[in-house]
């Protein structure tokens, strides 16, 4: 389990556009937003990301660096950039499923094609979304075991501005008897 205020495992992956994304020296001013989707063959994950294309520019403006990442290869990930319509969301891909792990995201199996007719990979990680601040420890995260129910991108552009003002600490750091 990641805890917050400690670092996060480190993430390299190719990007679509040949660049690698690294974490580990990724950061924008106030962090890394890590949006890990399911895949293709999500028909949420597709509209999802197209929310989240809506406001990169409030999160770039409050200096936050954002990646998409999913364990498909490299032309299905294409395919669902087509999708996004994104000229400025970054996409990586071939996340191992060991490091989807590390990251404490759970993993499902396949149960052939979607409502959309696209096969599911034979195994994939369900969603999660990460904000790493700058020194790549763990800031806020929600994780899923469904496509269902995931955090507002708005809400929390809205939230950025009452952490940045208030210098709110990363919360749920404790692990001491209760």
């Amino acid at each position: 389990m990641l805890i917050p205020r400690q670092k996060t495992p480190n993430l390299k992956l190719p990007t679509l556009g040949g660049a690698e994304f690294d974490l580990s020296t990724a950061s924008g001013d106030r962090g890394t937003l890590v949006v890990f989707y399911r895949g293709l063959h999500c028909p949420i994950c597709a509209k999802y990301l197209k929310e989240l294309d809506e406001q990169l520019p409030a999160l770039a403006e409050h200096g936050i660096t954002v990646v998409a990442v999913s364990s498909d290869n490299q032309e299905r990930t294409q395919v669902m950039a087509d999708k996004v319509g994104s000229s400025t969301l970054q996409f990586a891909y071939d996340l191992p499923l060991t490091v989807a792990k590390e990251w404490g995201l759970f993993i499902s199996t396949s149960r052939g094609k979607t409502s959309l007719g696209i096969e599911e990979p034979a195994l994939f990680s369900e969603p999660g979304l990460f904000l790493i601040s700058p020194d790549q420890s763990l800031y806020f995260s929600s994780i899923q075991t469904m496509p269902f129910i995931r955090p507002n991108f708005a809400e929390l552009v809205g939230a950025l501005d009452f952490v940045i003002k208030n210098s709110y600490p990363a919360r749920g750091e404790y692990r001491g008897d209760v």
